[in-house]
């Protein structure tokens, strides 16, 4: 229901606005000006604004003369006053954008998603990896500081077009790890200062960053950078790496899984390991990914003692996650304190939860047929017209032994919603299992352009991802919340880029493998990789979903599925023939 003040706003029906402020509530900005025109003519005006000091909460003190902000704000409006400066700020400001965008863009059949991957993705990376969460209307870093987990999350889009910042910040973010490999949750910037959770994700993101970041940059001399440890000491980032590693192997519990702490990635399982023995599914498989990755690195670097190490801690978690969690069809969301599993056929809520599935596919900890099976399950349970749920069926009732999920209002948030980072794995774990078709639907259920159709029902941007959408399971169904606050911009434009139209990074160079919906007969990427330019065409004439028969780099065939690597500054033109092997 509209208010009556909502609906007709005090300074339209009058004419004036009041020059109020505002320190509580929801605020709205809005700016009179008084112009005339004469037939035919045109005006050209700037609005700008700035920061200024607050004034004393004791007197009616304002911008005093002489002070810094009011001679800063005097230079700025002198400026400003200059429509040429403006007119050539704004161009910079243009540039900057063109040539941030420009280092990934795509052409496919598909005019949403190309808007979507070459503009909006990027825009709403580039917000969150400056910004963190703090930048939205709702809760963000500014109250409860800056989350590792969001930091190393927010590199994918950045990495292509900034790399240099995205090391400053694995190298930050290195600096809030202690000596056993134990990290804060969050931070603070300016006081340094940050909370401890013992959140048991928290420390494999680190690692997760610093693969991410050599695999496109081929950075290696970022292992030797000496980074101090929160409490003290330094190491190498190599040596960070490995000790965020090995502290997630030295916690394990009963059943050889990683022990879930005050939470995982889902922070509202909050009571599941409270007793310190309750364990996570989803993040023994996290931590099977990470293993996978340190495996192929080592190879790579021909550290064969470390490899081995790792491949043997990789190849104990998935087999006990495969002889352990298994539920028949579906993987099962962890232990509890007292043993018990949750996320299970035999609970009568929260029955199966769609990270453990999407998961078990991207850490390669399942083998093709239950893959198969339990993304099977999820469309099965979890399905709806916009998007896979996070659980089902919602909780009901309060279960301490679970923690704040079950407290949340069944359809929404983390009960039952249709989260949109989950969504996102579960798009990119069917890309990896090869359904092109079922990841394309995903894709358009959760994309905002088509949520947002009815936008009195979805109430939010329709170019940003939102935390989550409400799901059937509550009256409001449609309706999302939390824009911004969510990585999934960033894990949807790094499946569709890596896994859909399938080019993406390897310590050797960019390996081509396409997973796309059989009406996509041709399609292009141009992408900037270590310096060079690549420019790759697709082809898809028999309309296939994976498979490539033929590739060609500057004219001449090319045997194998990595593309050369070239002289920094060079163009390659890529043609690449889908069809069946």
């Amino acid at each position: 229901m509209i208010r009556l003040r909502d609906a007709n706003p005090e300074a339209v029906e009058l004419g004036q606005c009041f020059n109020s402020e505002i320190t509580a509530g929801d605020p709205c900005a809005s700016i009179q000006s008084e112009i005339e025109l004469e037939a035919g003519e045109e005006k050209e005006f700037v609005i700008f604004m700035f920061l200024v000091d607050k004034p004393s909460l004791h007197t009616n003190e304002r911008l005093k003369k002489g002070s810094k902000s009011y001679l800063k704000a005097v230079e700025t409006i002198g400026k400003l006053r200059d429509i040429e400066y403006v007119h050539k700020k704004f161009e910079e400001l243009k540039k900057y954008w063109d040539n941030y965008l420009q280092t990934l863009q795509v052409q496919t059949p598909d005019e949403k998603l190309n808007l979507f991957i070459n503009v909006w993705n990027r825009y709403q990376i580039a917000v969150t990896f400056d910004m963190s969460r703090n930048a939205g209307y709702y809760h963000g870093g500014l109250l409860f500081g800056t989350g590792i987990r969001d930091q190393m999350q927010d590199i994918f889009g950045e990495l292509i077009a900034n790399p240099e910042k995205v090391r400053d910040r694995i190298i930050e973010v290195c600096g809030y790890q202690f000596k056993d490999g134990s990290m804060l949750h969050n931070f603070f910037r300016i006081s340094k200062s940050g909370e401890k959770t013992g959140h048991s994700d928290t420390p494999l993101w680190l690692p997760f960053g610093i693969i991410t970041y050599l695999k496109e940059t081929a950075d290696f001399r970022l292992l030797d950078e000496k980074v101090e440890f929160y409490d003290g000491g330094s190491g190498t980032v190599l040596r960070h790496l490995i000790k965020a590693v090995d502290f997630s192997l030295s916690n394990l519990g009963k059943h050889g899984l990683l022990k879930f702490g005050r939470g995982d990635w889902n922070d509202t399982l909050d009571y599941v390991g409270l007793k310190g023995k309750g364990e996570t599914v989803w993040g023994s498989e996290f931590l099977a990914y990470v293993l996978k990755e340190m495996v192929e690195l080592f190879n790579y670097l021909g550290f064969k003692k470390l490899l081995r190490k790792y491949l043997d801690a990789y190849l104990k978690i998935a087999n006990n996650i495969n002889r352990f969690c298994w539920d028949g069809k579906w993987y099962i969301r962890g232990f509890k304190d007292d043993g018990k599993p949750f996320g299970s056929s035999r609970n009568k809520e929260g029955k199966i939860f769609a990270n453990p599935q999407s998961w078990a596919v991207i850490s390669g900890v399942a083998d093709e047929e239950r893959a198969k099976i339990c993304l099977a399950s999820v469309e099965k349970y979890l399905d709806t017209p916009k998007g896979p749920k996070i659980l089902h069926p919602p909780f009901t009732k309060v279960d301490p032994s679970i923690g704040l999920a079950t407290r949340c209002v069944p359809g929404k948030k983390e009960n039952g919603a249709i989260f949109n980072h989950v969504a996102s794995w579960v798009f990119l774990a069917e890309l990896i299992a090869g359904d092109a078709e079922r990841a394309y639907k995903i894709y358009h259920a959760t994309l905002p352009l088509n949520n947002a159709i009815d936008a009195d029902i979805y109430k939010m941007e329709p170019y940003v991802y939102s935390e989550y959408v409400t799901s059937p399971d509550h009256q409001t169904f449609g309706e999302a919340s939390h824009s911004w606050l969510t990585g999934s911009s960033d894990w949807f434009f790094k499946s569709v880029v890596e896994y859909m139209i399938g080019v993406r990074p390897t310590y050797a160079g960019l390996l081509v493998d396409p997973c796309v919906p059989s009406v996509w007969k041709n399609f292009k990427i141009t992408r900037l990789f270590r310096g060079v330019k690549y420019e790759i065409e697709f082809l898809n004439p028999d309309g296939v979903n994976k498979g490539v028969k033929e590739i060609w780099v500057n004219g001449r065939r090319h045997s194998d599925h990595i593309l050369p690597l070239f002289k920094k500054g060079s163009v390659c033109d890529v043609k690449v023939i889908m069809g069946k092997i």
